[in-house]
């Protein structure tokens, strides 16, 4: 893998799973429970607009990642965001990492690192 296409994997996988957390914080802020006053406060939610913007420049890091490597290399390089998610959310939001999540999320790893070096 060149160090181009090596960068674009990982700003787009830092983006994508920035802009996941970032929803991921939003959603467990205390919010008005319906109706307008909800959809206000999601529009003006720095959490939400962090995550949008993170979710449009992954978007762009995407296309430009897919128009230089096969689809079936990107998409099973793109999956490693599970394991960065499930890190994230276990370091920031203390969500359980059990074994059966560590086990699933060493074998995308490794599945991850199959692709990259073929």
């Amino acid at each position: 893998m060149s160090l181009n296409i090596f960068l674009l994997w990982l700003a787009n996988i830092a983006l994508d799973s920035g802009g996941q957390l970032a929803f991921k914080a939003a959603a467990r802020q205390e919010h008005p429970d319906s109706g307008l006053s909800y959809w206000l406060f999601i529009l003006k939610h720095p959490f939400i607009q962090t995550g949008i913007l993170c979710y449009i420049a992954e978007f762009l890091l995407w296309l430009a990642f897919l128009s230089i490597v096969p689809l079936s290399q990107g998409v099973i390089l793109g999956s490693i965001n599970i394991v960065t998610l499930m890190l994230g959310g276990h370091f920031l939001f203390q969500e359980r990492l059990t074994a059966w999540r560590l086990t699933g999320m060493s074998l995308v790893a490794l599945g991850v690192a199959l692709v990259g070096i073929i």
